[in-house]
C-alpha cells in the first residue's frame, strides 16, 4: 500500500471512530452501478464542510487493493449489497488530495510536477517491470499498466478545484492543470484505463466558452445534485434520527440549519449539525470552517442590482437567478448572476432549480451574511436597516398608519417606476422593509398565494427573543382593504400555524391600491382561545 496508490483504510476509519456518525455508504452502490462505463466519471461538487474529504476517503476504503476493509463496511449500507463484495478492494486507486501537494508546495507552478513525480513514484513499486525511468507522464503510466496487465484504476480527486479558486489570476498554472486533467481523463485511451473517476471539490469543472474542459465529466452540485441529492449533506430524516437521540427541539434545528433543496431532499451543513449535536448551542458554526472574508470581495462588485439582491435575502425574499452563464471559476465573474451562482456553489445561498430562485437558506448562513456585509460598510444597508427599525418600531406599537406610511416609503425608493405596479414586487417589498426584524427573527415562514392574495409572511422571535417579542402574521392585499387582509388571516386560520407558540400573536393586514398608489394597514392582537 501506497500514500498515494493504493491507500490504506484510515482515513475512513477515523470517520467510522467519531462520535457522530451518518451512513452514506448508499453512495458506493451508485458508483458501483456505473463502474468501467462511460457514466464513470463523476464530479461531485459541494460547500466546504458538507463531507467532501468524507466520501473520497469512503471510496478509497471501499475500492483499494492496499486495504482491507470487509469487517468495517458489513454491517453498513453497502453491506447489504449484492455487489458489495464483487468490488471490495479489488481495484488500483490513485487517491489525490490537491489541497495537501497545493499546500506542501513552495510555488503553485509546481502543484502538477509534483502530484506527477510522487504518483508515478509509488506506481513504479507497484509495477517496477512495466513503468521504466523514461515513462515521465502519469496518463502514459496508466495506459502502460492497462496494455500489459488488463488492470483498470479508479481515480479520486478531492479537493480538484483548489488550483481553480486559490490560483484563479495564475492563468499558466490554471492552464497547466487543466491539460492535466484532460491528459488523464479525456479522449479514447482514457476509456481504456479508467474503472472509475471520482472529482470532489466546491466547483463544478470550469468552463471554456460554454462548454465543460471535461464535458464527458457528469456533475453533480448544488444547482442540480439529480441521483446525488441525499449524499450530499445530512437529509432531513437523518437529522430527525439524530435529535431524537440527542434530546434536540428538530423545530429549532429546522430554523437554524435547514434550506437547502436538493431535489426532493431537504439538506442539512454536516458540520453544523454534528457541532449542534456535540456542543447544544444554536450558533453559528460556519465562520469556524470557511472565512467569509472570501465573499466580502464578491459581494461589494459594482454590478446592477447585486447589492438590493443580497438585501432581499438577508431579509427572507427570493431572488431570481440565472445560473446558466458562471464559467464555474472565480476570474470570469462579469454579472450580479455570476456572483449569486458562486455564492450558491459555496453554500451561502440555496438555489431552487424550480422557479430558479436564490435564497438564503437558514439562519446560520443569514447572520454570516450579514457579519460579511458589516466588513465595509453599505450604505444601502444602513439605509434600509434604519428606515426597517422605524417600521418594526410601529408594528409592535400597533400603529397601522405610521406602519402604512413606511412601507410606501420603502416602496418608492426600492422599486423602479416600471415595476412599482407588479404584484410580485410587493411580497420582495415586504420582506426587505422588516429587514430589521432578521435581528430577533427567524426568516419569516411563506404560504404561498392563490387568486389574487398575497402570501403570507409568519414571523417567529428566536428564542432569546420570545419574552420581549410577539409572533407576528402579515398578510398582503392587492386592490382590496386592510380589514379583508386580516379577515383572511383569521379565515384561513393562519395562527393556526404557530399554536406551539407561546408568546404573544400580532395580526398585520395590508393592502395596497393600484390605482392610487396608497397603502393602509390594520393592527389586531390575536387572542388565543
Amino acid at each position: 500500500m501506497g500514500r498515494f496508490v493504493n491507500p490504506d483504510n484510515s482515513a475512513f476509519q477515523a470517520a467510522l471512530n467519531s462520535r457522530i456518525y451518518v451512513d452514506k455508504t448508499g453512495l458506493i452502490v451508485c458508483m458501483n452501478e456505473v463502474l468501467d462505463s462511460t457514466d464513470a466519471y463523476i464530479c461531485n461538487s459541494r460547500p466546504r464542510r458538507f463531507g467532501k474529504s468524507y466520501a473520497a476517503n469512503m471510496l478509497a476504503a471501499y475500492y483499494s487493493k492496499g486495504a482491507e476493509s470487509e469487517k468495517m463496511f458489513s454491517d453498513l449500507e453497502i453491506g447489504q449489497s449484492e455487489d458489495f463484495k464483487k468490488h471490495l478492494n479489488k481495484y488500483d486507486v490513485i487517491h489525490i488530495d490537491v489541497q495537501w501537494f497545493l499546500i506542501n508546495c513552495e510555488d503553485a507552478d509546481n502543484v502538477v510536477p509534483y502530484i506527477t513525480r510522487v504518483v508515478l513514484d509509488e506506481l513504479r513499486e507497484v509495477y517496477p517491470e512495466i513503468l521504466r525511468q523514461e515513462v515521465v507522464s502519469l496518463p502514459d503510466a496508466l495506459s502502460l499498466v492497462k496494455d500489459k496487465t488488463g488492470r483498470k484504476f479508479i481515480i479520486i480527486i478531492d479537493e480538484w478545484d483548489v488550483l481553480i479558486r486559490d490560483e484563479s489570476a495564475n492563468k499558466k498554472v490554471q492552464d497547466e492543470y487543466i491539460r492535466f486533467l484532460r491528459g488523464m481523463f479525456k479522449g479514447t485511451e482514457p476509456t481504456k484505463y479508467i474503472q472509475l473517476a471520482y472529482l470532489t471539490g466546491i466547483l463544478p469543472i470550469k468552463k471554456e466558452k460554454t462548454q465543460s474542459a471535461l464535458n464527458n465529466f457528469r456533475e453533480y452540485s448544488m444547482l442540480n445534485a439529480g441521483c446525488l441529492a441525499s449524499y450530499i449533506g445530512f437529509t432531513e430524516d437523518e437529522v430527525k434520527a439524530l435529535c431524537e437521540t440527542y434530546k434536540k427541539d428538530f423545530t429549532e434545528v429546522k430554523r437554524w440549519y435547514d434550506g437547502y433543496q436538493l431535489g426532493k431532499y431537504h439538506v442539512y451543513n454536516p458540520n453544523a449539525v454534528v457541532n449542534l449535536m456535540a456542543d447544544g448551542n444554536f450558533q453559528s458554526y460556519w465562520s469556524g470552517t470557511a472565512s467569509y472574508d472570501s465573499i466580502v470581495p464578491l459581494i461589494n462588485m459594482d454590478f446592477d442590482g447585486l447589492k438590493t439582491a443580497i438585501i432581499e435575502m438577508v431579509s427572507g425574499a427570493s431572488v431570481e437567478v440565472d445560473v446558466g452563464s458562471f464559467q464555474n471559476d472565480v476570474e470570469n465573474i462579469v454579472n450580479k448572476d455570476d456572483v449569486l451562482t458562486y455564492l450558491i456553489h459555496m453554500g451561502y445561498l440555496a438555489y431552487s432549480s424550480v422557479n430558479r430562485m436564490a435564497f438564503v437558506p437558514n439562519e446560520e448562513i443569514r447572520q454570516e451574511l450579514i457579519r460579511a456585509t458589516k466588513r465595509k460598510e453599505w450604505n444601502e444597508m444602513l439605509k434600509f436597516q434604519q428606515e426597517s427599525e422605524d417600521l418594526l418600531d410601529a408594528t409592535l406599537d400597533m400603529d397601522g398608519e405610521i406602519v402604512a406610511a413606511q412601507i410606501e416609503k420603502i416602496h418608492e425608493e426600492y422599486v423602479s417606476a416600471i415595476q412599482y405596479n407588479n404584484e410580485n414586487s410587493l411580497s420582495s417589498v415586504l420582506a426587505l422593509a422588516y429587514l430589521s426584524a432578521m435581528q430577533y427573527y427567524f426568516k419569516p415562514v411563506r404560504e404561498f398565494p392563490t387568486g389574487r392574495g398575497f402570501a403570507d409572511f409568519v414571523f417567529i422571535p428566536k428564542t432569546e427573543y420570545r419574552n420581549d417579542y410577539p409572533a407576528l402574521v402579515v398578510e398582503l392585499k392587492w386592490n382590496k382593504s386592510a380589514v379583508s387582509a386580516l379577515q383572511q388571516i383569521k379565515d384561513k386560520k393562519y395562527p393556526d400555524s404557530i399554536q406551539k407558540y407561546a408568546g404573544n400573536v400580532l395580526l398585520v393586514g395590508i393592502n395596497y391600491s393600484k390605482k392610487e398608489k396608497k397603502h393602509e394597514c390594520m393592527i389586531e392582537e390575536y387572542l388565543k382561545k
